[in-house]
């Protein structure tokens, strides 16, 4: 999700060549983040009490207002999700539990069809394997009017920056702590990143879909391996399975 030109670094320099959040507007949630590890989870977020989630408002340009989501985290457990693009079916398995705020989110955006008629703005095809998606607008700098914090952080290796984002993981794209709001990402082959993006479910169906866009590269916009998919992704819409 990018306002400027940001290349992804590959190989061994990928934490070497990430660029700052401070050259970044948070405005744009992006993957290039600071490689600060945060731990495995991150402290609950200043003002919600236990139990409840805490959605703060955002009033950066690209924000489109459909209300917020429940205070009180509608699930707990697993839930069923698929995104319908115009190349077929991408199911999802929402893990509740573990990022109920998240969820909580992602569904009731998708009860008020915030993602229909979306195109997937950005696709990484260098170390970096995930295709981002969620942003109305396009451009990589919407999303709704409100913003939260970061839940289910990975643990980075022992010695290590980065943690590994598993190929078929779903998480949450940000500009910095505390800035989640529509913009999220499929990984589709293994990926290193700063342990800063919250990990929200897996992709239980769909990832041959990623791998067929991933072959046909990006438009380089941002970088070598990063731009625009030369294949259209478009959400047509989000269903969840029912409580």
């Amino acid at each position: 999700m990018l306002s400027a030109a940001v290349r992804v670094a590959t190989g061994s320099a990928l934490v070497a060549g990430l660029v700052t959040l401070a050259s970044l507007p948070h405005s744009t949630p992006d993957l290039i983040a600071r490689a600060t590890p945060l731990g495995p989870t991150s402290p609950p977020t200043p003002g919600a009490r236990p139990g409840e989630c805490l959605y703060l408002p955002n009033t950066e340009q690209g924000a489109k207002d459909v209300g917020r989501p429940p205070v009180k985290p509608p699930y707990a457990s697993t839930v069923k999700a698929t995104l319908k693009t115009n190349l077929g079916d991408i199911k999802l398995d929402l893990d509740g539990k573990k990022a109920p705020c998240t969820v909580g989110s992602f569904t009731y955006l998708a009860e008020k069809n915030f993602f229909d008629k979306t195109n997937c703005h950005r696709l990484t095809t260098g170390a970096l394997k995930v295709l981002q998606c969620g942003d109305p607008t396009g451009t990589g700098s919407g999303g709704p009017a409100y913003k939260y914090g970061e839940e289910n952080l990975p643990k980075p290796a022992s010695g290590r920056v980065t943690a590994t984002y598993a190929k078929g993981v779903l998480a949450m794209a940000n500009a910095g702590p505390g800035t989640n709001g529509s913009q999220f990402f499929m990984v589709y082959g293994d990926s290193e990143l700063p342990p800063n993006y919250t990990v929200f479910g897996n992709i239980t169906g769909g990832l041959d879909l990623l791998e067929d866009v991933a072959n046909a590269g990006s438009d380089n916009a941002n970088g070598e391996g990063d731009g625009t998919p030369r294949k259209k992704v478009a959400i047509q819409g989000v269903t969840i399975a029912q409580k």
